[in-house]
């Protein structure tokens, strides 16, 4: 099912003049959690290890958003990541899927779009019983909703960011909007964009590592690299670490009922 790790990156983009993160820096990079909480807490073992054994340096955790839906633990991935952050530097950028949560408390409408893409699951995780969760019409769960996820959770996604900038590299949800500078960006196209974005083959403002769009692999294109690997249906999150011009990636992997640690380019 698994490719060797060598392959896992693949590149369509020429090797020279490979882009880098500022001197003395190291950044490792989340795809899309989306409730996976057994999948995150693995590989947040294996980046501390990681990070412990690569020798000095400025570290920087970047979760690219849509920790939320459609896996089983969204509330646990939330609470983990809040716990994480108080520990070291962990920015985390806001998905299209945090939106839509928030969005549910003051819109009945976008509630209902919610739950047809992964909110039933991020409700559940709350612990509210599937049977009671069953018999709420909507107009009571959109009622009984702000009862069920506490403030600190809302307030938590509400401080998530829309990009960072890191070097040769921006990190961002979904993507960038191909003919407008960084420092125009729109919300919208940076938590949603897709087509307009992925089909753009000429050079962007800098190499945009994205989320939000599942790759059965990191995809690299030279002006972009998905790291998306859909680990609420294939089991597979995927971490691209940033040193220098250096890339390589660590994987946490769901093998029949247990998770290994995949790590290309293991820290000396």
């Amino acid at each position: 099912m698994f490719e060797p790790l060598r392959k896992i990156f693949r590149s369509t983009a020429p090797q020279a003049d490979m882009p880098c993160v500022p001197d003395g820096q190291r950044y490792y990079v989340v795809g899309d959690i989306h409730g996976r909480l057994d999948l995150l807490e693995k590989l947040a073992d294996a980046i501390e290890d990681d990070d412990r054994r690569a020798g000095t340096a400025e570290t920087t955790v970047v979760l690219l958003g849509d920790l939320v839906d459609r896996g089983p633990e969204s509330a646990g991935v939330l609470r983990f990541a809040r716990e994480w952050q108080a520990r070291r530097l962990v920015r985390i950028l806001a998905g299209n899927h945090e939106e839509m949560f928030l969005e549910s408390f003051v819109d009945q409408e976008v509630l209902r779009h919610f739950l047809k893409h992964g909110g039933r699951e991020t409700i559940l995780s709350y612990g509210i019983p599937r049977s009671e969760f069953n018999g709420l019409s909507m107009d009571e769960l959109f009622e009984k909703l702000p009862e069920l996820v506490p403030q600190i959770d809302r307030d938590f996604m509400m401080g998530f960011e829309e990009l960072i900038v890191a070097g040769d590299y921006a990190f961002v949800h979904a993507g960038i909007d191909p003919t407008r500078p960084l420092d125009q960006q729109k919300r919208r196209d940076m938590l949603w964009i897709r087509d307009r974005f992925l089909r753009h083959e000429g050079a962007l403002p800098k190499v945009i590592v994205h989320g939000h769009t599942i790759f059965d692999e990191v995809h690299d294109c030279g002006n972009r690299i998905g790291i998306d690997t859909g680990a609420f249906r294939s089991g597979i999150l995927t971490a691209l670490v940033l040193e220098g011009d250096r890339r390589r990636t660590i994987q946490s992997v769901e093998v029949e009922d247990r998770i290994v640690i995949e790590n290309e380019g293991v820290a000396a």
